[in-house]
């Protein structure tokens, strides 16, 4: 089993910085792509950024150049760098691990942390 757990969510201010980290543990394969969602008040759970093993990078357009994924493979955490925050930014983020096993898809959420860009 793979356990994620989240931190570093808060209330910052509009063009503010916060960074958020990801721990996982557990059976992890070290082949895997570890990932960033997001999911506002009414809306459904979107897509942030995604880093795999191999230290390939994507970015949804709404945060591309603002926000920065980064991993530590030894200490199987990713974390989230997040710059120049907006109010439309405000959401809970969850991170999210995807291990292919044989072809076969494996994911693994944590809890979420709260993000709130507010003045």
């Amino acid at each position: 089993q793979v356990h994620l757990v989240e931190s570093g969510g808060g209330l910052v201010q509009p063009g503010g910085s916060l960074r958020l980290s990801c721990a996982a543990s557990g059976n992890i394969f070290s082949h895997n792509t570890m990932s960033w969602y997001r999911q506002a008040p009414g809306k459904e759970r979107e897509w942030v950024a995604r880093l795999t093993s191999g230290g390939a990078t994507n970015y949804a357009d709404s945060v591309k150049g603002r926000f920065t994924i980064s991993r530590d493979n030894v200490a199987h955490t990713v974390d989230l760098q997040m710059n120049s925050l907006k109010p439309e930014d405000t959401a809970a983020y969850y991170c999210r691990l995807s291990i292919n096993v044989n072809g076969v898809i494996y994911e693994y959420w944590g809890q979420g942390t709260q993000v709130t860009v507010s003045s």
